[in-house]
């Protein structure tokens, strides 16, 4: 055994002995640190300084109880979080997830991928990640107003547009944002437009930003089909998830010439061998806020299907997970490799086990990593950054222009350094290596702190 798998491994010891019920934490810290271990062996520097062991710690973590009260005038109370996982690059950086599945586990491994993520942008921002186990869905808008209130009453005290920039992730869409930053509008009798992003357009929010990370998905993935000159026009697609992610992706494939079949929310997905009418989930999904088993009412040829996971039994070509965390397994790689998979790209935070990455990879499916692949939410949202500091909005041409630039940048930034320390089409050992370094490096420059 190498200096440096063993260095790796005693780091991975020491997060389960300090953590041991923290099983999603750990799967991604290992995700990123064996894949660096070529990197390591070239820098011997980063294990005299002790960076692993600074990296996988946060540099502090908020927790809060968030009291409300409901339309009943029953108290209600929930747990709320901030987890502030590196400021080495730039303010904390990363979404709000208001979700039952919140958990402090969840909240560290969606932080330390935000770290990397925000990295690959080549953007100044820091990772972090926060949320409440309080459930939106159901609720009325009365009801959120009240949950939003009083989370952003503790959390206003811990952000800032120079100190933690936090924005939507599963949950907290546009009416949450706005609920959100009224309150610390209010609190702090400032309008830092900047504190915030996600926010709607008419308060400064970005043109592009609800698009951004399913556009981002398909500019990836599209880079990656191009280098091994595959066109995705023709290509049949199944997609998980019926929110921004997975409703953007859909758009832009279908904008590509793809024909995506599927979508889906947490009971259930649907099938539609005409291709998904886009329109129709909009309006199931954005405007009536209801179950996308409706889809299947109003179209005689879509089949509903309760559960989520047989969407990866349907035949495609190109698979985009854009629902949560580990959705697919290894049961349902090896079906899509049975079904002749060519692509699999991320849209969501690790919606992929590592056993079924390392299922995709033997058997020679293009993985598009979600470090990479899904960077485009974040990347816009520092673009928004940008504009809230120049007290300006740039078009929508503008904001996607710049956000297809920086896709390509990530895309070939990762396969260079795959081709360099891993095997070439390697791009998840590629992007870690790539955004590893630049924090590394950076947190070397720091000095120890």
């Amino acid at each position: 055994m190498s200096d440096m798998k063993q260095y790796v491994d005693d780091i991975l010891d020491l997060v389960s002995k300090r953590d041991p019920d923290q099983t999603h934490f750990k799967n991604t810290v290992a995700e990123v640190l064996k894949s660096v271990i070529p990197l390591l062996e070239k820098h011997p520097e980063y294990k005299q300084h002790k960076i692993l062991e600074r990296m996988i710690e946060p540099d502090r973590i908020i927790t809060f109880r968030v009291p409300w009260v409901d339309d009943k005038g029953e108290i209600q109370v929930n747990r709320g979080y901030r987890v502030q996982m590196s400021s080495v690059i730039g303010p904390y950086k990363g979404g709000l997830r208001f979700h039952p599945s919140v958990t402090l586990d969840i909240l560290k491994f969606l932080a330390f991928e935000q770290v990397f993520k925000n990295a690959l942008t080549g953007l100044p921002i820091g990772g972090g990640k926060g949320g409440s186990d309080f459930d939106p869905h159901g609720r009325s808008d009365n009801e959120v107003m009240n949950f939003c209130q009083s989370f952003m009453t503790e959390l206003y005290r811990h952000i800032g547009p120079n100190v933690d920039v936090p924005a939507g992730d599963i949950g907290v869409g546009g009416r949450e944002i706005g609920y959100l930053f009224g309150q610390y509008k209010r609190i702090r009798d400032s309008y830092d437009a900047g504190v915030l992003t996600g926010k709607r357009t008419d308060y400064w929010g970005s043109l592009a930003r609800t698009e951004a990370t399913g556009y981002g998905l398909l500019y990836f993935v599209q880079d990656m089909l191009d280098a091994k000159g595959i066109d995705i026009a023709g290509k049949t697609v199944v997609v998980s998830g019926a929110g921004n992610v997975a409703t953007y992706a859909i758009e832009k494939a279908q904008e590509f010439g793809a024909k995506v079949v599927t979508c889906s929310d947490s009971n259930g997905y649907i099938y539609d061998p005409d291709g998904i009418d886009l329109a129709a989930v909009k309006d199931i999904k954005e405007v009536r806020r209801a179950r996308i088993k409706e889809y299947a009412a109003t179209h005689p040829n879509a089949e509903y299907h309760e559960g989520c996971k047989g969407v990866w039994s349907v035949k495609c070509d190109i698979a985009l997970p854009c629902a949560t965390q580990s959705e697919i397994d290894l049961e349902s790689a090896k079906l899509l490799v049975a079904n002749g998979v060519q692509a699999v790209g991320e849209g969501a935070n690790m919606p992929s086990t590592l056993d079924a990455i390392a299922y995709f990879q033997s058997h020679k499916v293009l993985f598009a990593p979600a470090k990479a692949a899904n960077a485009g939410g974040v990347a816009t949202s520092a673009l928004e950054m940008s504009q809230n500091s120049e007290r300006r909005q740039w078009t929508f041409e503008k904001v996607d222009k710049r956000l297809r630039k920086i896709m390509s940048r990530i895309y070939r930034d990762a396969k260079k350094n795959a081709e360099l320390y891993a095997d070439p089409d390697d791009l998840v050992a590629g992007a870690n290596i790539t955004a590893f370094a630049k924090v590394a490096d950076v947190m070397l420059a720091h000095g120890l702190v």
